[in-house]
C-alpha cells in the first residue's frame, strides 16, 4: 500500500513539473490557438467589409476577373497574391503602391466591388502569428517564438501520459462520469479536470502530434533541409531579351489558371503568387476535394512566358515529410470539416485552457500549500510541547 502511494505521489508529482514550469505561456498558448481556430468567422462577425455578401445570387467571377477590375481602380498598383478562404470571405489581394508599401484589397468576388483596402495586420494574420510564433521575428529561416510554442507539444504528451498514470481506471468516466459539487471547491475542481483530462485524450494526442510535427518541421528549416520542392528559375532561353518590362508577361493569369486546371481538373485555387521577376513562374496553390489535406497540397508553376507547367506536386507525388507539412494544420486547427469542426475543436481548445488554469490550481494545493501548511501545524506543536515541559 505504501508502495503504491509513493508511486501515485511521484506521477502526480511529474504530471505537475510537466506543466508547471511554462504554466503561464502554455496557457496563453491555448487560449490564443483557442481564437485562432474561428479568427475566420470572427473576422466576419466584426468586420463588415469583410464579408462576401451576395444578395443577388450572383455567379463568382474568376480570379483574373478580380485582379483586372482592381488594377483599373488602382493603375499604379501591384499585384503580388491573392488569397482565397472561405466561401463567405471577400478575396484578399496583396499590392503594393506608391504609397503603400504593404497593402491588402478585399474584393468581393460575386459583385467585384473593392469594399476595402488594408495597410494594418489583419486580425486572422495577428492570431495566427501570436498562436503560432508569439509575435518573435524571423531571422535566417527560424524564429524563438515557433520553437517555444512547438516545444509545448513535449509537455502536452507528457501531461497527458502521466495524468493517465495518476487517474487509475480513467476509461470509467467515459460510462460512469463522476462530478461532485458539494465536498468542496478543491473536490469540485479535481473532478471538473479529471473529466476533461478523459474526454479530451484524443485532442491531446492530437494537438501533441501535430506539435511535434511543428517542431520538426521548425529545424527543417533553420537546417536549410528542402522537404517541398521549390520550382526552379526559368531558363535564360525562355526568357525574350527584347522585353524590358517584368510586367509585361506573354501569358496572363487566365491562361496560368487555364494551366493548373488542366493540370488538376479537381483544382481550386487558394493562393496564388504571381512573378516577381523575369525568371519567376506564376505559383497557384490550391485544394483538390481531400478531407485531411490542406487548402494547399496542389501546386502548379506556370512559366509567363510560354504556359509551360515547369513543376507541380499534389497529395499523390508527396513525400512522407512533406505529406505531414500538408496534413498537419487540419488537423491542429480543425478545418478538416468546415464550420463543424472548427466549432468542436473551439469547445475542446476552451477545455484544454480551463484545465491548465485548474491543474495548475490543484498542484499549487498539493505540492506546495499543503507541505507549506504542515510544516506550520509541526511548528506550533513543537512550541506549545516546549511550552508545556
Amino acid at each position: 500500500m505504501g508502495k503504491k502511494k509513493l508511486t501515485n505521489r511521484f506521477w502526480f508529482q511529474l504530471h505537475g513539473w510537466f506543466s508547471l514550469p511554462v504554466w503561464v505561456l502554455f496557457c496563453f498558448i491555448c487560449i490564443t490557438g483557442t481564437l485562432a481556430v474561428l479568427s475566420h468567422e470572427l473576422t466576419w462577425l466584426t468586420n463588415e467589409h469583410a464579408r462576401a455578401v451576395n444578395p443577388d445570387n450572383l455567379p463568382q467571377r474568376s480570379v483574373d476577373e478580380l485582379v483586372a477590375r482592381f488594377e483599373a481602380h488602382y493603375p499604379s498598383a501591384h499585384v503580388t497574391s491573392v488569397i482565397s478562404r472561405e466561401p463567405y470571405l471577400v478575396k484578399v489581394i496583396n499590392f503594393t503602391d506608391t504609397d503603400k508599401p504593404i497593402a491588402q484589397a478585399y474584393v468581393n468576388q460575386y459583385t467585384g466591388e473593392i469594399q476595402q483596402i488594408v495597410t494594418d495586420m489583419t486580425f486572422i494574420d495577428f492570431m495566427r502569428a501570436l498562436h503560432g510564433w508569439l509575435l518573435f521575428p524571423w531571422q535566417q529561416g527560424y524564429s524563438i517564438g515557433y520553437y517555444l510554442v512547438s516545444l509545448m507539444s513535449i509537455l502536452v504528451l507528457g501531461a497527458l501520459v502521466t495524468g493517465l498514470m495518476v487517474y487509475k481506471k480513467f476509461w470509467q468516466s467515459f460510462t460512469r462520469p463522476k462530478f461532485r459539487t458539494g465536498q468542496g471547491s478543491r473536490t469540485t475542481l479535481s473532478d471538473l479536470h479529471k473529466l476533461g483530462g478523459v474526454w479530451s485524450i484524443w485532442f491531446l494526442a492530437v494537438m501533441g502530434i501535430t506539435g511535434v510535427w511543428y517542431l520538426t518541421q521548425a529545424i527543417l528549416w533553420h537546417t536549410e533541409t528542402e522537404f517541398e520542392p521549390h520550382p526552379e528559375p526559368i531558363a535564360i532561353a525562355d526568357v525574350p531579351l527584347n522585353n524590358t518590362e517584368s510586367v509585361r508577361h506573354y501569358v496572363d493569369l487566365k491562361q496560368a489558371l487555364a494551366m493548373a486546371k488542366l493540370t488538376y481538373p479537381e483544382f481550386e485555387p487558394s493562393f496564388i503568387a504571381m512573378p516577381e521577376h523575369h525568371r519567376d513562374t506564376y505559383k497557384l496553390a490550391g485544394s483538390g476535394g481531400e478531407v485531411f489535406y490542406d487548402q494547399y497540397s496542389y501546386m502548379v508553376a506556370v512559366n509567363p512566358w510560354n504556359a509551360d507547367v515547369e513543376d507541380s506536386f499534389s497529395p499523390q507525388s508527396m513525400g512522407t515529410l512533406q505529406t505531414f507539412m500538408h496534413i498537419a494544420d487540419p488537423l491542429h486547427f480543425g478545418t478538416l470539416g468546415g464550420i463543424w469542426t472548427k466549432i468542436i475543436w473551439f469547445i475542446f481548445g476552451l477545455i484544454l485552457s480551463g484545465m491548465s488554469i485548474t491543474g495548475f490550481y490543484m498542484w499549487y494545493l498539493r505540492v506546495i500549500k499543503k507541505p507549506t501548511r504542515n510544516k506550520a501545524i509541526s511548528t506550533t506543536e513543537t512550541t506549545l510541547q516546549e511550552t508545556l515541559s
